[in-house]
């Protein structure tokens, strides 16, 4: 009888501890249970703080331009034409002090030397002086009748820029393919203008005693 007690009281034991272990074994972790969630990383700024705009760069105050020192091509142009009229009322041109009706040949002989080249053309004769690009002509007298300048700033002038500050010739002449512009000067004198038609701007002027033209030492 006491061994079928005893037998009955160890499996009841036995019972008792299975049901503990399996009690045991359904709770939950300590560890899993006791994980805290990731926290979030900290904003790099707080919500609703302002946002301070950066100070606009302000441009550099600029310098006042200089005042331009060059004439307007046409004020420019006036000058000139208006300085060779001047020139023309005494009879010479930009770049010689010897003038028509008044000057003589061998005068410009004795101050600049010999011409480089002498021609007959007209009424008399004509003498180059290339380097200082002038010619005069002048009769058998040796009277200065007419005087020449091939400036290069005379390239530049048309027609139409004469006749602005001239206004209309007095008359026009052609000698083979240049056309000659006749201005009067004074009582005196003549300004021609000689432009070739290839390149309608002026290839020289001239100043032009037509009282002189004859031949002063004739008898």
């Amino acid at each position: 009888m006491h061994t079928i007690k005893r037998v009955k009281l160890l499996t009841a034991a036995a019972a008792g501890l299975l049901a503990l272990t399996a009690c045991q074994s359904g709770a939950p972790s300590a560890a899993s249970g006791s994980s805290k969630p990731p926290e979030a990383a900290a904003p790099s700024q707080q919500p609703g703080a302002a946002t301070t705009p950066e100070a606009p760069t302000k441009p550099a105050p600029s310098s006042p331009a200089a005042p331009s020192t060059t004439e307007p091509a046409s004020a420019s142009v006036e000058t000139q034409l208006k300085d060779m009229l001047v020139l023309a009322r005494k009879g010479q041109v930009k770049g010689s002090e010897f003038a028509a009706h008044t000057g003589l040949i061998d005068e410009v002989e004795k101050k600049w030397g010999k011409a480089d080249q002498i021609d007959s053309a007209g009424k008399g004769l004509y003498a180059t002086y290339k380097k200082r690009g002038i010619t005069f002509g002048f009769n058998k007298g040796e009277l200065i009748f007419d005087v020449r300048s091939y400036d290069p700033e005379l390239h530049k002038l048309t027609l139409p820029l004469i006749e602005k500050t001239l206004g209309k010739p007095k008359e026009t002449a052609k000698n083979g393919d240049d056309q000659i512009y006749v201005f009067q000067a004074s009582e005196q004198f003549e300004l021609k203008f000689v432009i070739p038609a290839a390149t309608g701007k002026v290839d020289h002027i001239s100043v032009f005693s037509p009282q002189d033209t004859k031949n002063n030492m004739a008898g």
